[in-house]
Order: structure tokens, then C-alpha cells, then sequence
């Protein structure tokens, strides 16, 4: 999803339906990475969608020691300019009293 769509769909979302939280965050792991989420009240009931920005992995070095017993490392480089963006959806189960994920692939037709 582009993040054109995303902010049509965040207004559409606040437009139509009641909603409980919307905020955006930033974490510095996995090359920097941004959250941007927003929980509200549709037909399915409590929902949540996260958009995630976070910057394209260019490279993956893996670092390790012939020795035996020894531990290996793993290291990503991050590009600084391309970006990729994902979008999750959540739903609210009262049984377990945390967030499902969605099952999306059913909608890629």
C-alpha cells in the first residue's frame, strides 16, 4: 500500500467509524522503522491496521568463527533512501483479550 492510500484510508476511517487511538511511532531496530496505527470500531468490530515503513535491506552478512561451539552473527544493511510499506490488520478477540492478525491473503484476488 502506498502511503497516499494510507492517509486516504486513515480519513475515511475517521470520517465513518468511531475511533479509540490513532499515533505514530518510531523504533530504532531493524534499520529504523515507522508505525503508524489506528484503532477503531467497523462492521468487524474492534479493528486495528498498522502501516509499517521501514527501509529496504540491501545486504545480509553472516559472521561466524570456524571454531566448533562457536556463535554466528547476522548482519543487515539498510538501504537510506528506498523504503518498503506493509500494511496489518488486526482484530479484537475477546477470548484470548489481545489482537488476532487477519488472514489477508484471501483478499489478494
Amino acid at each position: 500500500m502506498l502511503p497516499e492510500k494510507w492517509e486516504n484510508l486513515v480519513g475515511d476511517i475517521k470520517d465513518n467509524f468511531e475511533v479509540e487511538e490513532h499515533k505514530k511511532e518510531h523504533f530504532n531496530e531493524d534499520g529504523g522503522k515507522d508505525v503508524e496505527s489506528i484503532i477503531f470500531k467497523g462492521p468487524l468490530g474492534r479493528t486495528k491496521l498498522e502501516f509499517v515503513i521501514k527501509p529496504v535491506i540491501l545486504d545480509k552478512k553472516t559472521i561466524y568463527s570456524g571454531r566448533i561451539g562457536s556463535h554466528t552473527k547476522v548482519e543487515y544493511v539498510y538501504s537510506e533512501d528506498e523504503k518498503s510499506n506493509k500494511l496489518i490488520a488486526y482484530e479484537w478477540d475477546e477470548a484470548g483479550n489481545d489482537w488476532a492478525e487477519i488472514d489477508t491473503s484471501s483478499f489478494a484476488k
